[in-house]
């Protein structure tokens, strides 16, 4: 039995029962928005459900009550040229409210299933794959601690029907009614069967569905708003109630990529300089076929301080048109990024198809300074190594090709090239105070480094260590590797 078909669509209330109800929830409902923003709980609101069953008006009704300043409203439609040419979460990772806020959808990534389920030309992905990107997106949110609310409005096609007819007798709504929404009408049973399906594949514990019968418009409202302080007051309370989280278990580690390192590894000026020329030509050529081919490609480089991580994007983009790329320093996340999850502000920079985004530095600060330093709690790095490859493997799902090039040095050369910076004048801004302290954290760094290479070497997006004690062989290494890959997944393409 679907669960659609445990709602009682007659359901209904009387006018005056539902004024003086709604006098209550209109001021609880301001009351709980005062205090989610006070306490930094951001608020997603997502309306899904059939053509005509009253989203628009029921959003309208929530605005009513909700302070304007603290909301915004996003109608999802079908996907715009730049959207297309990113990864389809794209466009709602980017919109996702910082804390306190409330963001509210008109439809939303629920309409992957709803729309493109039903015409196999629109679908991007194997089902399985695209549910799994839904519910981790949730997952990752509440996790965050999103509250994240969906609402399903249920109503008959007899009742649906009624309703179009309705708009279109009416010249300023006519237009809302279209061939495409006669014909689900027509195909409401088919339509029914699919909206089952991504009902239960995607009522989770952290992001329920709460189906609502919207064949009467005060049953509707009241619904919602109930459901709505139910919820936000819920999470109020286990903040009230500061319940420690425990650490996520992990399995234990079995071996280490570090170790494979070979640091002895190094080229002649020479040789360099022959092969630095060749790869250098060749990447200029693999950007066109790149951006002919509308192939979006991430490169990640994460090292030791004084690694040479600057130098080797240096050389890696020297013949590349800077049309095409874009190089992205990382530092410490400002106020803005802090009031986001922290995957939003790279999801910001994710390239569209055809071009490449080049990290320095990346998402992977939450298992390494973050986890060191103390920025993050041990369950929220813990937590990060799941998120993260969640994330590349969505990006790869969605045809980004991935690489992660870990520059590696040891400590005596660390502190040789420290040292070097200090002496001199046009290289002293490179060497800090927090180098230093670094430095003496080498031992943690590298616990967090192993373990970050273990959790996050993945078929789909697998590091690479480069051995940097000589700049010239690093710096090889990562062209010819970004060369090879490309020109062996571009044949593949299409």
């Amino acid at each position: 039995m679907g669960l659609l078909n445990a709602l009682d669509l007659d359901a209904k209330i009387e006018k005056s029962d539902y004024q003086a109800e709604m006098e209550k929830l209109e001021i609880k409902m301001g009351q709980l928005q005062r205090k989610a923003w006070e306490r930094n709980v951001p608020i997603t609101i997502v309306f899904e459900g059939w053509g005509a069953s009253g989203k628009g008006r029921l959003i309208n009704e929530l605005l009513q009550v909700l302070d304007p300043r603290g909301v915004k409203v996003y109608s999802t439609q079908a996907p715009n040229e730049e959207e297309l040419r990113r990864p389809f979460m794209w466009r709602f990772w980017t919109k996702i409210p910082e804390r306190g806020r409330v963001a509210i959808y008109n439809r939303s990534w629920y309409s992957r299933f709803i729309v493109e389920k039903m015409d196999p030309i629109m679908s991007q992905l194997p089902s399985d794959k695209a549910y799994q990107e839904v519910n981790g997106f949730e997952r990752q949110l509440v996790d965050d601690g999103h509250v994240v609310i969906k609402f399903f409005l249920h109503i008959s096609r007899k009742e649906q029907k009624k309703r179009f007819k309705a708009l279109e007798k009416n010249p300023m709504t006519a237009w809302r009614v279209t061939p495409y929404d006669w014909k689900k009408n027509k195909q409401y049973e088919s339509y029914r069967d699919v909206i089952e399906e991504m009902l239960a594949r995607t009522d989770s514990d952290c992001a329920p569905w709460h189906l609502v019968p919207a064949q009467s418009w005060r049953f509707a409202v009241v619904s919602v708003f109930e459901t709505v302080i139910e919820v936000v007051e819920k999470q109020l309370l286990a903040l009230t109630k500061k319940t420690r989280a425990r650490a996520v278990a992990l399995p234990s580690i079995s071996h280490s990529m570090l170790e494979t390192s070979d640091l002895s590894k190094a080229l002649t000026r020479k040789r360099y300089d022959h092969l630095r020329r060749v790869y250098q030509k060749r990447l200029w050529e693999l950007e066109h076929d790149v951006y002919r081919r509308r192939q979006a490609v991430v490169i990640v480089y994460e090292g030791w301080d004084a690694a040479g991580k600057g130098g080797n994007i240096k050389r890696l983009v020297r013949r590349m048109d800077p049309r095409g790329y874009e190089v992205i320093p990382i530092a410490a996340p400002n106020d803005i990024e802090l009031a986001h999850h922290y995957l939003w502000r790279f999801w910001l920079k994710m390239p569209k198809a055809g071009h490449f985004a080049i990290f320095d530095r990346s998402w992977y600060g939450r298992v390494l300074v973050e986890r060191v330093e103390g920025f993050a709690t041990q369950q929220e790095w813990q937590r990060a190594y799941r998120e993260i490859n969640e994330m590349e493997e969505l990006l790869a799902n969605n045809g980004t090709l991935l690489f992660k090039f870990w520059i590696d040095i040891d400590k005596e050369e660390q502190l040789r090239r420290f040292r070097d910076r200090e002496k001199v004048a046009s290289k002293q801004w490179k060497i800090t105070d927090e180098d230093w302290r670094n430095r003496e954290k080498w031992d943690q760094y590298r616990d967090a480094i192993d373990e970050m290479l273990y959790r996050t070497h993945t078929p789909y997006a697998p590091w690479t260590i480069v051995e940097s004690n000589c700049k010239l062989h690093a710096r090889i290494k990562t062209m010819k590797t970004v060369v090879r890959t490309l020109e062996k997944h571009l044949i593949k393409s299409p």
